[in-house]
């Protein structure tokens, strides 16, 4: 298992993934999940996997050789949606290549993909790409993508996340929704790959290799604990008080199965009071 996540501003990308890859609580191996294609000047891509190890750098090998019956290449497409199709087909070509042997095996074609960056004369631009080789673009309302074990880091984002955010603070946004999954998931695991990229700039020039000694991160996790703990503490304990006598008991009653001893009616339950 793996977490990657992308998130697409006005400001230009910010890019987040992990390199925990695992077949078995005792079989744990480091294996990047980022890739950078990068023309100074002309081009920045960036590609993120999460799935089977040996799909998806199938995949990613199959994508950077791939070449239309036109010539189009990666290094040579003028929109980041070719892209997205040549990273289709490529996934389209390890499918009929070897789905149905790893299929004998009972091993799943399993893969997902975030490909996004920016070619010159267009803006940067985001995409999910799928096993089956289609894809969807980010946009203004959902402008981010996750791929792996998403579920634990996803709250942040949506709380935190729009197209307006600064790109730093996008990135602190990432780091906290990641090491929110460290702590709820051991399938996910340092280091970390941090690439924040600026609209326009065309070359790669914010990229951070994260350990577990890296400051910055430590302070993350430190702080956002602490912090969690002291907002959790300053909001109030629920108070209860007496159901009035004259409230229908059908309206937040619990649904009982009372004992059929005779003379055993419900003791009447206090509900939550509407103002603290």
């Amino acid at each position: 298992m793996t977490y990657c996540v992308a998130l697409h501003l006005h400001e230009g990308l910010v890019f987040l993934s992990d390199s925990r890859t695992n077949a078995g609580v005792d079989q744990i191996s480091t294996y990047r999940k980022m890739t950078v294609y990068e023309a100074p000047g002309d081009r920045v891509l960036v590609l993120m996997t999460a799935g089977n190890l040996a799909i998806t750098q199938a995949a990613r090998e199959a994508f950077a050789e791939a070449t239309r019956e036109d010539g189009k290449t990666i290094w040579n497409v003028n929109r980041m949606n070719e892209a997205a199709m040549l990273l289709g087909d490529a996934i389209r070509r390890v499918h009929e290549r070897d789905a149905e042997a790893l299929k004998g095996f009972g091993v799943d074609f399993n893969a997902n993909f975030i490909l996004g960056g920016q070619i010159k004369g267009e803006k940067p631009r985001l995409f999910n790409v799928y096993s089956a080789g289609n894809y969807v673009e980010a946009q203004e309302d959902v402008p981010y993508f996750q791929i792996g074990e998403s579920k634990y880091g996803k709250p942040i984002i949506d709380r935190v996340i729009t197209m307006d955010t600064p790109l730093d603070e996008a990135a602190k946004c990432a780091l906290i929704s990641m090491d929110s999954t460290l702590r709820s998931n051991i399938s996910v695991g340092l280091p970390l790959d941090l690439m924040v990229y600026a609209a326009d700039s065309l070359a790669v020039t914010r990229f951070a290799r994260l350990d577990e000694r890296n400051e910055y991160y430590q302070m993350i996790r430190t702080t956002w604990g602490k912090r969690l703990r002291q907002v959790f503490e300053e909001i109030p304990d629920p108070v209860w008080v007496d159901r009035p006598a004259d409230a229908p008991t059908e309206r937040g009653a619990p649904l009982r199965v009372v004992s059929p001893t005779p003379d055993n009616d419900p003791v009447p339950a206090q509900t939550l009071a509407q103002q603290v």
